[in-house]
């Protein structure tokens, strides 16, 4: 069984490194997923954030930090770890912290947040971050027991636009309602000054993904900007 993670407070002010890679592009594969994530740790992450249950292994394998795991089933709706058994199993992989969808929209399985929660805790030894799409999403992931709220879904559930960059509003507005979870600032923070804004707006910590860790998007930005 996973080793609980029982000192989160070391996690305050990291930076966690999201290393994932879309099906069909040439590093959707575990193996290089587990060496981006172990490259990214010797730049300073804090903490990895992994999708699938074989990068979950894999990322495990390769680096000594907490790994954040997810398993995304689908496009549309809830589909980051969407049941408790997508959950289960992301925990028996070797997840310390499970991600799920924390918004308040139904679940394939029709469990409730907290009793998928409870359902996680009861049967593993993983925490649970819970992806919020808005401040009544992160309040409602809270009462339900979650361990960490993360800002992940905020601009994509039509409870709020879609930023440029994190969303700092959200991330200030939760932070000032003190709801005893530390927060996860994740979602469009594409350079060292918007983590930093993240961070300065109350995040306990910021996740930062495709600037890290796709290269295709990477290059497209250059791209971009020579043909402007």
């Amino acid at each position: 069984m996973t080793l609980k993670l029982t000192n989160l407070d070391e996690l305050a002010g990291q930076l966690v490194v999201s290393a994932q890679a879309y099906p069909g592009e040439p590093m959707r594969d575990p193996r290089t997923m587990a060496q981006i994530a172990a490259a990214a740790v010797i730049g300073g992450a804090g903490a990895i954030r992994v999708q699938g249950i074989a990068d979950i292994q894999f990322a495990r394998a390769a680096v000594e930090v907490p790994v954040i795991g997810l398993w995304k089933d689908g496009h549309d709706g809830v589909f980051i770890t969407p049941t408790l058994r997508h959950a289960l199993s992301c925990a028996s992989a070797g997840a310390q912290i499970v991600a799920i969808d924390g918004t308040r929209r139904p679940r394939p399985d029709g469990l409730t947040l907290a009793e998928t929660i409870e359902g996680i805790h009861a049967n593993s030894n993983s925490l649970v971050m819970a992806d919020c799409g808005s401040f009544d999403d992160a309040v409602a992931a809270a009462e339900a027991g979650a361990d960490l709220i993360g800002t992940t879904l905020a601009g994509y559930t039509g409870e709020r636009p879609k930023t440029d960059g994190p969303d700092l509003e959200l991330i200030a507005e939760i932070a000032a309602a003190n709801l005893g979870k530390p927060l996860i600032a994740e979602g469009r923070i594409h350079s060292p000054a918007q983590a930093r804004a993240a961070l300065d707006a109350g995040a306990f910590a910021v996740v930062v993904g495709t600037a890290i860790t796709h290269p295709s998007t990477i290059t497209g930005w250059f791209k971009d900007a020579l043909s402007a």
